[in-house]
């Protein structure tokens, strides 16, 4: 089909996948990490949670059909990553249900006490994966010990290395960066200037930390497009920083928006054609080739994505169309934050 193997084209619906989840769901993280330090007040904080509440939970099903796509088109890239990173992963989920959680429920009391309690599980739902997403990712793209039955035969302590780590610092810096220029667009008042000057200083500190991972990356494992990718994803975010010093919040927010995701392609471009390097053996490295599922099976799967993937973007693209207006202290009803008072 189209001239490529079915295991590429998955492949590379896979990375889309996923770059759409870490290009949208990471500024929803951002939001919710800020949310301590820009949000002043209950007023700001519901601004703030505000901001992400049309479009969360759309964002996140970017994650499921990553999670559903990978587990149809790979399954043994699927078995050996979710069984090698069982407890990352585990934590990763129960930070995301809390999360979650928090927005539903938050709500729902009139005490501070409750409220505080949901904003803890909030923001620690939100650093949490923020971290481990990118500790996930590092040690994929760099390699895990894999053996010839192609199981993991490390440790969680295995997966704590220096280059994952610093691949974790990443992806919170990003997405904090991202977040802070998201709210500085889509707020008006007090919390957007907050928001912009925070977006410049978490720029700053991002693009340090970003170029010296990608660098990593490169030397490690990268080729000439993936140099490529994560050149421009470095330029973009000087770009973003650069146009939130200028007070251009839309133009930010699109520079911290690419550097996601050609930092993200940069890294599936690495990684191509493996899906889960072995640093055993090259031999025991899983590829599109002897990690996918039948050919049948991706026949199946590439018609149904033809069919329902344009769904799914055209329905987000018109949420975020019809929730594109900017808020602020004045559009939340002075009866709701009166019981907040109370």
């Amino acid at each position: 089909m189209f001239g490529l193997e079915l295991t590429t084209i998955w492949f590379v619906l896979i990375a889309v996948l996923w770059i759409g989840y870490f290009a949208l769901e990471g500024f929803d993280f951002g939001v919710g990490m800020l949310v301590p330090v820009l949000a002043r007040d209950e007023t700001e904080r519901r601004v703030m949670i505000n901001t992400i509440g049309p479009v969360w939970d759309g964002n996140e099903v970017w994650l499921l059909v990553a999670g559903g796509a990978t587990f149809a088109a790979f399954p043994e890239w699927y078995a050996t990553l979710f069984s090698g990173f069982y407890l990352p992963l585990l934590i990763i989920l129960v930070a995301l249900i809390l999360r979650n959680l928090s927005f539903e429920y938050r709500h729902k009391g009139d005490t501070a006490s409750w409220r505080a309690r949901w904003d803890v599980a909030m923001i620690g739902g939100s650093y949490v994966p923020a971290v481990l997403w990118g500790v996930a990712f590092a040690n994929i793209t760099a390699g895990v010990p894999i053996d010839a039955d192609k199981e993991f035969t490390g440790t969680l302590f295995t997966l704590l290395n220096p280059y994952a780590l610093l691949g974790g610092a990443v992806t919170a810096l990003l997405f904090a960066t991202h977040g802070a220029m998201f709210v500085a667009l889509k707020t008006d008042g007090e919390i957007r200037h907050r928001a912009r000057a925070l977006a410049v200083r978490l720029g700053a500190a991002a693009a340090v930390v970003a170029v010296v991972f990608l660098t990593w990356t490169q030397v490690r494992t990268g080729d000439l497009s993936s140099a490529v990718a994560f050149v421009l994803a470095a330029l973009c975010l000087l770009a973003g920083v650069a146009a939130a010093a200028a007070g251009r919040e839309g133009w930010a927010f699109l520079g911290t928006f690419l550097t996601i995701v050609l930092a993200v392609a940069g890294l599936f471009l690495a990684l191509f054609p493996d899906v889960m390097p072995s640093s055993t053996s090259a031999a025991y490295s899983l590829t599109t080739t002897n990690a996918a599922a039948t050919p049948y099976t991706l026949q199946i799967m590439t018609w149904v994505a033809l069919v329902f993937t344009p769904i799914v973007i055209g329905y987000q693209t018109w949420t975020y169309w019809v929730f594109r207006k900017r808020i602020s202290t004045r559009h939340i009803p002075t009866a709701q934050l009166t019981a907040a008072r109370d």
